[in-house]
């Protein structure tokens, strides 16, 4: 069998890269040196190798469980979410925005024989730390953007994006690039950010200026995969977060 880079450099649409693969650290990166800059606090941070140092075991699920006003509401739904959305077989899935791995990882464990899970991410410091601590035989990881994610039409199984949209420039974008990645048939998950009553009171259009941090509409997720053709979406709200669920028709 093939290693997991390998086949995932197979995939790779050389229409859409910035350069030639470049796996000297670990990881396939298909940007320019120059690209993806920080756009703003939060997202700088994501850049930051102290913040990828402790993100898995301290930040992430202390910010998720925010969504939950301090309890684990969240956090238990996306372990349940996590084992439905698990790859099996010879599936491929992707998972954006993937941060150090944290939920890559785990989607690979009931994968078999050419199937492959493959981060995506911009940050250098966060794919350094996902190689390191989140590797498997059938993992993979990808400097690239997820606005223009670097895979043909219709590659992937599975594609998830696990708390991360609401620090994407340009959202709809990369759910639009979600969707076109997507196989007929495949399905798409979302967990990220919703306005309340509670985040206008805490003043979230300031924290979304300073930020880059956004909170989505209760319909504007599930009107934007709607928009791009997916159907049965579903969504369940936590907190000030919500899950989303939908699949490429055949």
């Amino acid at each position: 069998m093939t290693s997991a880079l390998d086949r995932v450099e197979a995939l790779l649409d050389p229409g859409r890269l910035g350069r030639e693969p470049d796996r000297s650290h670990g990881y396939l990166d298909v940007l320019g040196p120059d690209s993806a800059k920080p756009t703003g606090l939060s997202n700088a941070l994501m850049h930051n190798p102290a913040l990828a140092a402790v993100y898995e075991k301290a930040w992430r699920p202390a910010f998720t469980r925010l969504f939950s006003i301090g309890g684990s509401g969240t956090l238990s739904r996306t372990d349940v979410l996590l084992e439905e959305l698990t790859g099996r077989g010879e599936q491929k899935v992707l998972d954006v925005a993937c941060g150090p791995g944290l939920y890559t990882k785990p989607l690979a464990r009931k994968l078999r024989g050419e199937g492959v899970v493959v981060g995506l991410d911009v940050s250098e410091a966060m794919l350094q730390r996902a190689v390191r601590d989140n590797t498997d035989d059938r993992v993979a990881y990808v400097r690239g953007s997820a606005l223009e994610v670097p895979f043909p039409d219709d590659t992937f199984d599975t594609v998830v994006c696990l708390a991360a949209l609401y620090l994407i420039p340009a959202p709809r974008l990369a759910v639009r690039e979600i969707c076109r990645v997507a196989k007929p048939g495949g399905r798409v998950a979302l967990f990220t950010s919703l306005q309340t009553p509670l985040t206008s009171v805490l003043g979230s259009s300031t924290a979304e200026r300073v930020s880059g941090f956004r909170w989505f509409g209760k319909d504007e997720i599930t009107g934007w995969l709607r928009d791009y053709g997916l159907v049965d979406v579903q969504q369940t709200v936590s907190g000030q977060g919500q899950f989303v669920t939908a699949r490429k028709p055949q």
